[in-house]
């Protein structure tokens, strides 16, 4: 290892470090360990500027294909990847138009009055949709409006929202990782690959399915005593009918219109050549015009917290790709599996999961690809096998720590921002296991059909 690679790895370390620690929020601790990144790794270690250009990578934003991808042109996941802010950004400006039109707070009551009310029920039907949703749906929206709607009912019916949202939050992963439009890095492997949207759904949507129904189990044996357990008498008779929660028909209905175009934009963005960035923008924009009374206070509770600390993740993980590092992790699989494709899908499935769990799975995921294409060569394995392998071990291993995943991020912002902050322990103790679950699940499943 080289001394650039050393202080590279030694950044992010501290940089978890601090994140674990709690001491500072985070959105700092990424921002300032993102400069040193720049300043001291690419700046003083390497003497590049075009490292420090690459991994700001502003000048993608002025790219045709930053906003839409024609033929077989990719999107560009180096460096800080705009597309995926800038989505995330577009998709809190909807959330925040549609809270406002008490579409939340009708969803949450709806719900509750379907199950009577009853906790365990309405936690096992929300896993359930946040699966379901994140087939078809970004996992980083599903998250942003069920974190939301189990904040308001959590208050309604005066239960600990956090057990909710951190099933919902796995469940999203877990949903996301069924289909190419889903998750990130199943956007990444299907689009490198010449993979669809059905290629996924047959293969790795088989093994998601069949894991759903395991954690479900899972999740309702830790938090069924939490789950019956309330913070005061609740009288459900007094409880509001799901229609008061609608402050503005005309805005319910508009919200309800442009949710459905955000759907129907992510479910076809493969086959139109849109790119979630113009998604993103395209949704903001017409939220704002739709809500223009409320422009200003839509805006202002855009979590522009977690936007910085995706800036500042994505920079010190560009260290890590600038470096070399991720390469080296990469490079791993094909000496130690020896041309065995079940020690090779052993080795991708456990080291993509292991290295989603604190690198996010975005720019792992494309480091990893030209990995199994080339692995696929020399070895002959299926390409196949080895791409649905990838698509779990990164999907599912990003949801063992908070920082795995952008729906991670996402969801555990919402429940800090409400008052319910979720620490690195109370998260992974109930996690982490779940995700060693459903990767030996998947080991199996990939053993028995494709090896």
């Amino acid at each position: 290892m080289t001394i650039t690679q050393i202080v590279a790895l030694m950044i992010f370390i501290a940089m978890f470090i601090l994140i674990v620690l709690d001491k500072i929020e985070r959105q700092w601790v990424t921002l300032a360990c993102g400069i040193l990144t720049l300043g001291v790794v690419f700046g003083l270690c390497m003497h590049s500027t075009d490292a420090i250009i690459e991994t700001l990578n502003v000048k993608s934003i002025f790219t045709k294909e930053f906003w839409y991808v024609s033929g077989n042109a990719e999107e560009s996941t180096s460096g800080i990847n705009w597309a995926t802010i800038i989505f995330i950004a577009g998709m809190m400006v909807m959330v925040e138009g549609m809270a406002k039109a008490g579409f939340f707070r009708w969803l949450c009551m709806r719900l509750a009055k379907l199950v009577n009310y009853k906790p365990i029920p309405l936690f096992i039907s929300f896993m359930i949709l946040s699966a379901i949703l994140a087939m078809f749906i970004d996992s980083i929206t599903v998250i942003l409006f069920l974190a939301a709607v189990t904040v308001e009912l959590a208050k309604l019916l005066k239960f600990d929202p956090v057990p909710m949202i951190l099933s919902e939050i796995f469940c999203a992963n877990l949903g996301g990782s069924a289909t190419m439009c889903g998750d990130p890095p199943n956007i990444i492997i299907g689009t490198s690959l010449g993979y669809s949207f059905f290629d996924f759904l047959t293969h790795t949507g088989l093994m998601a399915g069949i894991s759903l129904v395991v954690i479900i189990f899972y999740f309702y044996f830790v938090y069924r005593k939490v789950l019956t357990r309330t913070t005061g008498t609740v009288d459900y008779s007094t409880l509001p009918e799901p229609k008061s929660a609608i402050t503005d028909v005309k805005y319910f209905v508009m919200s309800c219109i442009i949710f459905a175009c955000a759907v129907v934009l992510l479910v076809t963005h493969a086959i139109t050549g849109l790119t979630v960035a113009f998604i993103g923008v395209f949704i903001a924009l017409l939220t704002l015009i739709c809500f223009a009374r409320y422009i200003s206070e839509l805006l202002k509770k855009v979590d522009y917290k977690t936007l910085l600390f995706f800036i500042g993740l994505f920079m010190v993980v560009g260290g890590l790709e600038q470096t070399g590092i991720l390469e080296k992790i990469a490079g791993f699989i094909g000496d130690v599996s020896g041309g065995n494709i079940k020690v090779m899908v052993a080795i991708i499935l456990w080291v993509s999961a292991f290295a989603s769990a604190f690198v996010d799975n975005i720019p792992f995921a494309a480091t990893m690809i030209p990995i199994i294409n080339s692995l696929s060569a020399s070895t002959g394995a299926n390409l196949d096998t080895l791409a649905w392998t990838l698509s779990m071990g990164t999907d599912i291993g990003g949801s063992a720590t908070p920082i795995g995943a952008s729906a991670n991020v996402v969801g555990t912002s919402v429940s800090a921002k409400s008052g319910h902050p979720i620490g690195w322990g109370r998260y992974c103790k109930a996690v982490a296991p779940a995700t060693i679950i459903i990767v030996t699940i998947s080991m199996l499943f990939i053993f028995v059909v494709y090896c």
